[in-house]
């Protein structure tokens, strides 16, 4: 079984740049308080670590 995160949207894309708000939807959320549980891999932790303003890592499973 894959290692896995569950991640949370903290922030608010509003008034951010566009790269950040693409980063958003690219882990698949979009709207406040929403989580997602996401495969842990490298691209996965490199689009949170460039947004950690704005999401926060919930759990770690696996």
């Amino acid at each position: 079984m894959a290692k896995t995160i569950v991640v949370k949207q903290v922030g608010s894309p509003i008034r951010r740049p566009k790269i950040q708000r693409q980063t958003l939807i690219g882990l698949g959320l979009n709207k406040m308080h929403r989580e997602r549980e996401l495969e842990d891999t490298p691209s996965v932790r490199g689009m949170v670590r460039s947004i950690p303003h704005l999401v926060k890592i919930i759990e770690e499973r696996g």
